[in-house]
């Protein structure tokens, strides 16, 4: 029998991999990617830390008894299909996500960024957003609304798809298989979410900075001169 890892607690447990999975298993892991890519309130949800655990735990047969190859592919589908609804969802619900009131779920700010970084990056945010989060979730949405050429975001999805959740995974699975990453597993997940959230950070930063200068207004007005733009764009189609 595997000897149980202890993690060091980050959050609530619901939020924390090992106990999601330990709890909910292969499904919840493919619920979870499912939500995160593609779904509004999955924004949240841990993403790189659990595909690392998951292969983590594959490797120990610890909690996750199939074949990694089967768990690669399920994960893989996933994303894909998460993605694919959000696509689908965001044609449907078109410009008018941008005139979407805030809540405890959703923040406009968020639906602004992932439509900056679609514009910045064009097909290929598809595939890079799989490893920012909060953007992969919006990212999917934005080029729905957008209506980008279905051909070509189900092929940068798929590759998307492949790269995170197969790659992630795989990571774990091997690096789990290290003595020093299995006796220091807790330290490697701390890294695993500090690595994930250096994008956030640098965005809190940024703005804190841009505070000091006084320049937040400036740049507030700037963003909803942007979703009025992007409205008035949407608006004509």
């Amino acid at each position: 029998m595997p000897t149980p890892t202890t993690t060091l607690a980050l959050g609530p447990d619901w939020l924390d991999p090992e106990w999601l999975i330990s709890t909910f298993g292969l499904l919840g892991i493919l619920a979870i990617v499912f939500a995160e890519s593609g779904l509004l309130i999955g924004f949240f949800l841990p993403g790189d830390s659990l595909l690392f655990t998951a292969g983590l735990l594959t490797a120990d047969g610890q909690y996750i008894t199939y074949p990694l190859w089967l768990v690669c592919l399920l994960i893989t589908l996933a994303a894909i299909a998460g993605d694919q609804v959000g696509y689908a969802f965001g044609r449907k619900v078109g410009p008018s996500l941008f005139r979407r009131p805030n809540s405890r779920l959703f923040k406009q700010e968020n639906v602004v960024k992932a439509h900056e970084f679609f514009e910045k990056y064009g097909a290929r945010s598809i595939v890079l957003a799989r490893f920012v989060p909060i953007v992969r979730t919006f990212t999917p949405i934005v080029a729905g609304v957008s209506r980008m050429n279905y051909r070509t975001f189900v092929i940068y999805n798929v590759i998307g798809g492949v790269l995170w959740g197969t790659g992630v995974t795989v990571l774990g699975y091997f690096l789990g298989q290290i003595p020093f990453v299995k006796e220091h597993i807790e330290l490697i997940l701390i890294a695993i979410v500090a690595i994930s959230v250096v994008p956030i950070a640098i965005e809190l930063l940024r703005a804190r900075i841009a505070a000091k200068r006084g320049t937040t207004a400036a740049e507030r007005a700037a963003a909803e001169q942007a979703i009025r733009e992007t409205r008035q764009h949407y608006g004509k189609h």
